[in-house]
């Protein structure tokens, strides 16, 4: 459908995205002159008033929000059998876009996103309507890095009942709710589950559950267990990990209450006194179901198989035992008497011998952070203590330096005792990432993802004929070149797309001097036409330019068609000289100009000093759409005009 105009309006430039019921494009407001999203419901679901319905469904939902984090609706319609929706257009990635590219996102930018979703959530909460569909691909991040939620497809009212339809679940499976997997009833509960997936993906680069088929990934969210995300990434604050946990929740009553409890949570959550708070905890159900083996026919039989066996050997070793248990007491007597004595006598001995193993002397825990690692260790190996090396990178520790002891000071410890020491490794040095063909917004996130500082002077734009607007043109360092993120200033050149330069005058210049000004700017030389004119009588000179006119934006290397002058005058072209006679007093003396306003325009004639009367045979030029006059000045002063009409000559 691309190049396809719809509603006589919006033009077609490209496709950008789609889904299971429609396509998106890319395409220009004609009226307004403005880029727009244009969703368009495949063909094969035009004729499907049930689609139908949705896809209008979706335009009245999101019609009804104004957020400043929900894509806006700007116009619904249906041209012929295509059915189509306009919307904001946004340019920049999905949030599955940056994740697929980086990875897990740094922790604050997880947050800052999840932040503008939960708003815009709760926004759509309160006006009673459910998205039912949050996941990353639903997400879009603009180039200024403001959120978007989009694709209100399979959105509904509160007041329904559920999600289901035809026996079938819709939805995304990875992010489902347990109560949407179900295809139960769907409330605000859904979206905050769904929204903790994402939340998870974000922090951990990996989603909760997956599958080889969706009823696998769906019944996971029923039944399996979810994998703390510090496990994954212990770099999460205990406070994020609680809300993404909340967030999960099987049963929705454990969840927030709302979207609005949620983003209060979100925006509190990287505070300082927050971040290393108490992991969250959730009630135990002591009365959950079991799940408890079926009794079989066999089993029965092997039940009552063995308690016969145990009824016949009770009743044997009765009679035996009344016979011979008089005997048997005695010894037992003795037996029992002899093992008492046996162990006291070994207590006795495992207290001395404990105390001997026990009985380690203490020593102070020396203070080595800060000191090179040999040292640190000769430190603690003069106090009997074990030293465990641990690496890693620092950017304010220098190399070989000891980060940080555990145990430290003051505490005591027994001797033998091990002592962990985290040694830096320096500045760790990384290969610059290629931002080469990246989006903006994709560099920009990109280079926070990697450590370095990203400021105003980091991305610098240039046009370019090649490479399309908001596009990484190239960088510095190059990629793959070893660099230390905190210490390295990064260039990033973002295309401003084709360069565009003004339109000179070239009106009256010569055919070369037009063409010497159209290379200097860039522009080259199209069609050239001669043409009879009553500017002038001179061969090729520039009448006028096509299809731009002086001072216009002209695109680096358009073509521009000139018109010069054939040297002579157009066929209806009329001459005539006015007769004009300047009367002077004898021995006055008199400055004399003439202006001639005709067919070739407005021309001042040189000006003459006169000191005695003369007659004058003034040349004009008419056309039939211009007279002549011939405007006398005397000192400076308008004296006398002389008017020829067109239509007076023959």
């Amino acid at each position: 459908m691309v190049g396809q105009r719809l509603g006589g309006r919006y033009q077609l430039e490209e496709r950008i995205g789609g889904g299971g019921m429609a396509i998106v494009y890319k395409a220009k407001d004609l009226l307004l002159h403005r880029p727009v999203a244009v969703k368009v419901l495949r063909p094969q679901f035009g004729t499907d008033e049930d689609f139908v319905n949705r896809f209008r469904r979706e335009a009245q939902a999101v019609a009804s929000l104004s957020h400043p984090n929900v894509v806006s609706v700007y116009d619904v319609g249906q041209d012929e059998d295509t059915h189509y929706m306009v919307m904001e257009y946004i340019e920049g990635p999905t949030l599955k876009d940056v994740i697929n590219q980086i990875g897990a996102l740094p922790v604050e930018e997880a947050v800052r996103i999840a932040v503008q979703v939960c708003d815009a959530l709760d926004h759509a909460h309160q006006n009673k309507i459910i998205h039912r569909d949050i996941k990353p691909h639903n997400i879009l991040i603009g180039k200024n890095g403001r959120v978007k939620v989009t694709d209100f497809g399979i959105a509904r009212a509160v007041t329904a009942a559920t999600i289901t339809h035809t026996n079938s679940v819709m939805g995304s499976v990875h992010y489902f709710s347990p109560e949407q997997a179900r295809g139960g009833v769907t409330a605000e509960k859904s979206d905050i589950y769904s929204l903790g997936i994402v939340l998870y993906e974000m922090v951990t680069g990996q989603l909760p559950f997956s599958g080889d088929s969706p009823i696998t990934v769906a019944l996971k969210h029923l039944q399996d267990p979810l994998t703390d995300p510090r496990q994954i990434n212990p770099s999460i604050p205990q406070s994020v990990e609680n809300i993404i946990l909340k967030a999960l929740a099987k049963d929705p009553f454990l969840r927030y209450a709302s979207a609005r409890d949620m983003l209060s949570d979100l925006e509190t959550c990287l505070s300082p006194e927050r971040r290393n708070e108490p992991k969250i905890q959730f009630p135990v159900d002591d009365e959950m179901t079991r799940v408890i083996p079926a009794i079989t026919e066999e089993m029965l039989e092997q039940a009552q198989w063995e308690k016969e066996g145990i009824r016949r050997t009770q009743g044997e070793s009765d009679d035996e035992e009344e016979s011979s248990g008089r005997k048997r007491w005695w010894w037992k007597a003795a037996a029992w008497v002899g093992a008492i004595g046996l162990f006291f006598v070994l207590a006795l001995f495992g207290m001395n011998l404990v105390q001997g193993i026990f009985d380690v002397p203490e020593v102070n825990v020396p203070h080595v952070e800060g000191a090179p690692v040999e040292n640190a260790i000769a430190m603690l190996k003069e106090k009997n203590l074990v030293p465990q090396v641990e690496e890693e990178y620092s950017n304010t520790v220098a190399k070989g330096l000891v980060i940080s002891q555990d145990p430290a000071p003051p505490m005591r410890v027994k001797e033998n005792a091990t002592v962990k020491l985290v040694v830096s490794l320096g500045k760790q040095s990384i290969k610059m990432p290629d931002l080469k063909n990246q989006n903006r917004s994709v560099a920009e996130t990109t280079l926070k993802q990697y450590g370095f500082t990203v400021d105003d002077n980091t991305f610098i734009e240039q046009e370019n004929d090649d490479v399309p607007a908001g596009v990484v043109i190239s960088q510095d360092p190059p990629a793959e070149q070893p660099v230390v993120p905190s210490e390295t200033d990064v260039k990033v050149y973002i295309s401003k797309g084709k360069q565009f330069v003004d339109m000179p005058n070239l009106v009256g210049d010569t055919l070369e001097e037009a063409k010497v000004k159209l290379y200097q700017r860039g522009l080259t030389v199209g069609k050239v036409s001669r043409e009879p004119t009553y500017m002038t009588e001179e061969k090729d000179i520039v009448i006028s330019t096509f299809p731009f006119e002086p001072n216009m934006k002209v695109q680096s290397g358009a073509a521009i068609d000139l018109t010069v002058s054939s040297g002579s005058y157009p066929a209806d072209a009329k001459f005539a000289a006015a007769p004009i006679t300047i009367n002077l007093i004898p021995g006055e003396t008199a400055k004399i100009r003439f202006v001639v306003d005709d067919a070739r325009g407005e021309t001042q004639l040189p000006e003459e000093t006169l000191t005695e009367s003369k007659e004058y045979q003034v040349p004009v030029v008419l056309s039939p759409t211009k007279n002549a006059k011939v405007t006398v000045y005397k000192d400076g002063n308008k004296v006398q005009t002389y008017s020829i009409d067109y239509n007076s000559l023959p």
